[in-house]
């Protein structure tokens, strides 16, 4: 196994696949796994993934960033994305995939990790993963699990038939409107089930379903240059503020401020900067 560090505790534990994207500038570095943590750490937290590599390019910001540990399954190939721009929207296409990811895999060292973050890119993880351990929040991204594809990879939205019971043991999740085709009576079951479910709208910011409430967060304008990743980069953030301040609304308000910063720049680079950070919790006052 690839271990990137030595293994000390973590206060946020990530699972799921990193993934290769291929874009038109050449092959980067993506998926739920890299911007959450490079967010999460961002924030402050030390943070470990558990992921499966198969090492076809660099990890670039992720080897040796102090703060976040990398734990590998042996992998021969890692899960691999296109996305093909058209007039008419983006067709993403999914080449090959890595291995799945059990709780064996799990170092004991980070099982008692307070925030764990369980989100899967192309269903790599088990929705049932999370109880083997007990964290004071628990996090799903479910994306990987509301996804399939076709014999020629191309992606599309699908049912997601564990999603009460998955929903049912988490202290929140983050959705895009993208993940379920813009399906309102899919996020309307998921709403009731799901204790807080925040829901991710592009441009317009993100709705937060809890306690029978429904409200909405406008995101900023800003230029967008890349939007890649912005849901994640909110997931984080979303995870963070509630885990520090235990009000969701809170946590939607600075997660959409923040994940809006993130789309003025491309890829990971879109990581927030302390500066944005600090805007984003003095703006609350």
């Amino acid at each position: 196994m690839l271990n990137l560090g030595p293994l000390e505790a973590v206060d946020y534990l990530l699972i799921g696949h990193l993934s290769q994207d291929l874009t038109p500038e050449g092959s980067r570095l993506g998926g739920t796994a890299a911007y959450s943590a490079l967010t999460a750490r961002a924030l402050g937290l030390r943070v470990g993934v558990v992921t499966a590599w198969g090492g076809e390019l660099s990890l670039g910001p992720l080897a040796g960033r102090d703060g976040i540990t990398l734990f590998s399954i042996p992998a021969t190939q890692t899960t691999t994305f296109e996305n093909v721009y058209t007039p008419s929207g983006r067709i993403q296409y999914i080449h090959r995939t890595a291995p799945r990811i059990d709780f064996e895999h799990v170092p004991p060292e980070w099982r008692r990790a307070p925030i764990l973050h369980i989100g899967p890119i192309a269903g790599e993880v088990s929705p049932r993963l999370a109880e083997g351990f007990s964290p004071v929040l628990l996090g799903l991204t479910p994306q990987g699990w509301l996804r399939t594809w076709d014999g020629d990879g191309r992606v599309m939205p699908c049912l997601w038939p564990e999603a009460q019971a998955a929903l049912s043991q988490a202290g929140a999740a983050v959705i895009s409107v993208e993940d379920v085709g813009g399906d309102e009576s899919q996020i309307e079951a998921m709403a009731l089930t799901a204790r807080v479910l925040a829901v991710t709208e592009g441009p317009a910011g993100a709705r937060l379903y809890w306690n029978g409430d429904l409200r909405r967060f406008r995101a900023p304008l800003t230029h967008e240059v890349d939007a890649t990743g912005a849901g994640d980069i909110f997931a984080a953030a979303f995870f963070f503020r509630l885990y520090t301040t235990h009000d969701p609304w809170e946590a939607a308000r600075f997660a959409t401020r923040l994940a809006a910063f993130s789309v003025t720049r491309p890829g990971l680079a879109g990581i927030p900067t302390q500066d944005e950070i600090q805007t984003c919790l003095v703006e609350v006052i």
